[in-house]
């Protein structure tokens, strides 16, 4: 989640549609006769960080406990060899989602399932590092996801060496060099430092790198967004490229949804924290049913619609430190009523497509 804070360690009306799922049933809720085959699930994941100033300049200025709901509920699967995108405005959580599916922070609510295995149970385990290799990330910034100091080959073949995977020095230039030239770059390229590279191929090296350990699952936070659009075009095939080759699946995060529409096969839209629509691509884009998403999709040009009078997304995220309460987008939202700022609606499957809008719900949007 960008966020100018330095985060420390966390501690009705009309006539509604039909609901396919139980109002009481969370997202992910599956009866015990009928088990999820998806390799990834996240159940009701979440995750709330301390940002209160220090006790003392509390008690003197007598300031209550600061907490920051960075994801709040958050539920979702991916099957095997597909991709998911998170798409939502900078701070809605989605790059906090990523860091919690490779353990870098632990939930403090929820849970991460992969291949039937408690995610977060596994990784404080000595066996963790099994997982470990299976689940990896790309990073947003090329430029600061690799060390200046290392050299290609270093950097491409530190996991090797950290999952014993390279047991010789033969052995591991092989494997880096095989690694370079799957992503489009040169064996020679193993002797450069990383300022010698472009923005694209530093991203290059970086899925490079990830690719090391073989993993099953990638994380991909934003990999294009600090790209030129060619170049990220270049990126993008060689990432479908290797999915296809590789059997890979990825949780996709961008807030970028020409790129969203090309890469993924489900789109979860994210704000302040919690999803508000989940549906598959060609439904998202072709029916958006949420007004947050009609907005964000209304807002990108295009070259039929010359001329015409676009939507602009109306307002600023509010503050997620104290975020409205009921629905947090109805500050925003062109269709609000009394429910929506008082009741929180829940996520619900309503004619196929997991949305969060008492509007829909009712039948009015």
């Amino acid at each position: 989640m960008n966020n100018s804070l330095k985060l420390p360690l966390p501690l009705h009306t009309g006539q509604p549609n039909k609901i396919v799922q139980n109002p009481g049933e969370s997202l992910m809720h599956r009866p015990m006769s009928e088990p999820s085959t998806a390799l990834v699930q996240a159940h009701d994941l979440a995750m709330t960080f301390d940002v209160s100033a220090p006790w003392l300049n509390r008690v003197i200025e007598r300031q209550p406990r600061l907490l920051l709901k960075a994801v709040d509920g958050v539920s979702f699967e991916i099957e095997k060899g597909k991709t998911l995108a998170l798409v939502g405005e900078s701070g809605c959580g989605k790059s906090t989602v990523a860091k919690l599916l490779v353990g870098l922070n632990e939930p403090t609510r929820g849970s991460f399932t992969f291949d039937s295995q408690d995610a977060h149970a596994q990784f404080k385990k000595p066996e963790g590092l099994q997982l470990r290799r299976r689940i990896q990330m790309i990073f947003q910034d090329p430029y600061a996801s690799l060390n200046p100091r290392w050299l290609v080959g270093d950097i491409v073949g530190e996991p090797l060496k950290e999952h014993g995977i390279a047991t010789d020095a033969a052995e591991l230039k092989s494997r880096v060099e095989s690694l370079l030239e799957s992503v489009g770059m040169s064996r020679l390229d193993m002797q450069k430092y990383p300022h010698q590279f472009s923005g694209g191929q530093r991203q290059r090296i970086s899925i490079a790198r990830a690719l090391a350990t073989e993993p099953e699952f990638l994380v991909c936070d934003e990999p294009t967004s600090a790209l030129d659009v060619s170049v990220q075009a270049q990126v993008l095939n060689i990432m479908k490229d290797l999915q296809r080759s590789r059997g890979l699946t990825y949780l996709f995060i961008s807030h970028n949804l020409a790129v969203v529409r090309h890469v993924s096969d489900q789109v979860g839209v994210m704000y302040l924290g919690r999803l508000v629509e989940l549906a598959d691509k060609q439904s998202l884009f072709s029916n958006p049913r949420h007004p947050y998403t009609r907005m964000l999709l209304d807002a990108i040009p295009k070259m039929r619609d010359t001329g015409r009078a676009r939507t602009p997304v109306q307002g600023e995220v509010p503050n997620p430190l104290n975020p409205p309460s009921g629905c947090t987008f109805h500050p925003r939202c062109p269709h609000v009523q009394e429910r929506c700022r008082m009741e929180a609606p829940r996520l619900l499957t309503i004619a196929g497509v997991k949305i969060a809008c008492h509007g829909v719900e009712e039948g009015r949007v």
